[in-house]
């Protein structure tokens, strides 16, 4: 009996933690969407959907008529235009560890950003790249368009 408790305990804990582990990979999720759009993890793209869950390295990309709103862990708020392809290249959320980053990746489309904790708590820690530029947040939003 004692041996099957240990093994039911075994399987218990293995389970909490790669939920654990699944659950830290989730930098966000999608909070709004209208149209089409596209979530590219490594070489699978999947259908973007209200609820999605938004991992390291995702890139987000919308159809021609489509808009999506991202909410991030720290609640920053990412909307997105159509057309627009975007990155979180680097993201870490530890308020009590003091380790807080953000970088994303704007490759093409409109973004409008409202800052979230991580802004607020250490504005240096937040950076949005374009291809011709990098846009440092010091204030709590922004729009950028990076046209083709």
């Amino acid at each position: 009996m004692n041996h099957f408790r240990s093994l039911c305990l075994a399987a218990m804990l293995a389970f909490g933690l790669a939920a654990h582990a699944e659950d830290n990979a989730r930098i966000g999720y999608v909070k709004t969407l209208s149209g089409d759009a596209n979530i590219v993890s490594g070489e699978t793209s999947s259908a973007a959907r209200v609820g999605s869950p938004l991992k390291l390295g995702d890139r987000i990309i919308t159809g021609a008529n489509a808009s999506l709103g991202l909410i991030l862990k720290d609640n920053t708020v990412l909307s997105l235009g159509p057309d627009t392809e975007i990155s979180v290249d680097d993201y870490l959320y530890a308020p009590a560890r003091e380790a807080l980053r953000l970088d994303a990746r704007i490759l093409r489309g409109t973004l409008h950003y409202i800052s979230g904790v991580i802004a607020r708590l250490k504005p240096d820690a937040v950076t949005v790249r374009t291809p011709t530029g990098t846009i440092g947040v010091r204030g709590t939003r922004f729009v950028v368009k990076v046209a083709d």
